[in-house]
């Protein structure tokens, strides 16, 4: 897409499956990218790889650096033009085993977290006076799941919130999106145990588990202006495993 040519993005949880497959398709595209992530030896690596984008560590846990996070990413780009909130974690129980710890953890980099990242994008984008915000959801935000009642409600929790927001920021030419994978072949559904994903799978119209490079062309869509009228909205990248 070329309306996306050295426009200014961020990444965050550039270092996984999905994150690698969303700086590709964006370096392909000739934006100028910074990507972050936890993982130093993982970040070198796609610099590597994409070698004039930028990257910067950072743990999105730390809440109370996040204003700081932004500007100086912000600063390494020369601007800010979309924000892709990919980073987030599971720490899963069930409900009467999970210990308070294990939701705060949960709730506070999976929605906390996102919605700071998303405040202080924000802030730079009404300077611009446009820009646009991708935020990674999950399909267990919409069903539920066995085991992940912190997750589930974070990620929940990120669609209300983009919405709001969406409400809010529209009339200043800032979208705010969603993108709710299904199960994506990534290293964590790989460790999944081959007869429960077998079930899974039989779960799926399209016969198959996506791949991160699906959950790449759908962020690329909603970062582009061909999305300029799409707001508020969530797009479901799940081969019919949910239809909302």
């Amino acid at each position: 897409m070329n309306d996306l040519k050295e426009k200014n993005i961020i990444v965050t949880g550039a270092s996984g499956g999905i994150g690698n497959s969303i700086i590709e398709k964006f370096y392909e595209c000739g934006a100028n990218i910074l990507a972050s992530g936890t993982k130093v030896e993982k970040l070198d690596l796609l610099k590597k790889k994409f070698n004039n984008i930028k990257i910067l560590k950072f743990d999105i846990s730390q809440s109370e650096k996040i204003e700081e996070f932004i500007e100086s990413a912000s600063n390494e780009l020369g601007g800010l033009d979309c924000i892709v909130n990919n980073a987030g974690i599971t720490q899963d129980n069930l409900a009467i085993r999970m210990s308070l710890e294990e939701w705060k953890n949960v709730i506070n980099i999976n929605l906390t977290s996102t919605f700071l990242l998303s405040k202080f994008a924000i802030k730079k984008m009404l300077k611009n006076k446009k820009g646009k915000i991708v935020n990674i959801t999950s399909i267990v935000g919409h069903t539920g799941n066995l085991g992940q009642v912190n997750y589930s409600a974070s990620k929940a929790g990120i669609v209300a919130m983009s919405k709001s927001l969406a409400i809010e920021y529209s009339k200043k030419n800032i979208n705010v999106n969603c993108i709710s994978p299904g199960f994506i072949k990534t290293a964590m559904t790989d460790k999944i145990d081959e007869k429960f994903k077998e079930v899974i799978i039989s779960k799926i119209p399209s016969g198959r588990l996506g791949t991160p490079e699906d959950i790449a062309n759908a962020v690329l869509f909603l970062a582009s202006t061909k999305s300029d009228y799409i707001n508020g909205e969530t797009l479901h990248v799940n081969g019919g495993m949910y239809m909302a």
